[in-house]
């Protein structure tokens, strides 16, 4: 059997948040979860976890319950516990700076401003893991961007998300097999959205 991977979902904890902008982390792995039959059914090292095998990979799929700036407090204990090497932790999360329907990997790097990922980056103490940068935007006009990503998406953006979480999970299966893709740095993918098709 092969090691361990490590598949976290950036997102604050509770069914207010849960259609949030800043909770795309974790909307893309419970789909992930939803297509591969697995269910979060553990609580272990303040995160929620789905453990099953995909492709003949082992993997553990994790949502932080820290709320989302002390992701790291989950993350790496999780991390040390089951023996994952930096490079087999995928992070999951939304990122302001990129246009909604973008998706951009990254095998390493700074944290770029975001909490969750700071967080992670102090706990782990490396920053050598890799992230999948989900999209959403900048807030319109002079908007606090504290309040615009705890927002729920609009019925306009939703068709949108969907395709992004489709991807998405897509991704996430080439980068757990290690298609040659994604052995390039800064990769980056643009969803075509539904009213660009029409």
């Amino acid at each position: 059997m092969t090691e361990f991977s490590l598949i976290v979902g950036l997102g604050n904890p509770g069914t207010h948040y849960r259609n949030n902008r800043h909770n795309i982390g974790f909307q893309t792995i419970d789909a992930f979860a939803h297509n591969h039959q697995l269910a979060f059914t553990r609580s272990e090292s303040s995160a929620e976890t789905a453990h099953g095998t995909v492709k003949e990979y082992r993997i553990i799929l994790a949502k932080p319950q820290t709320w989302m700036n002390d992701s790291g407090k989950a993350v790496a204990p999780l991390a040390r516990f089951y023996k994952v090497a930096p490079e087999r932790i995928l992070v999951v999360y939304d990122d302001l700076d990129i246009p909604l329907g973008t998706i951009r990997f990254r095998p390493d790097g700074s944290s770029g401003g975001h909490r969750g990922v700071q967080s992670i980056i102090q706990h782990l103490g490396i920053a050598s893991f890799p992230r999948l940068r989900l999209g959403i935007d900048r807030p319109p006009g002079r908007m606090d961007p504290a309040a615009y990503v705890l927002q729920d998406y609009s019925d306009e953006e939703n068709a949108e998300v969907w395709e992004i979480q489709r991807k998405a999970c897509d991704l996430i299966s080439d980068w757990l097999v290690g298609k040659r893709s994604f052995l390039d740095s800064g990769m980056t993918w643009r969803i075509q959205s539904p009213s660009e098709n029409k």
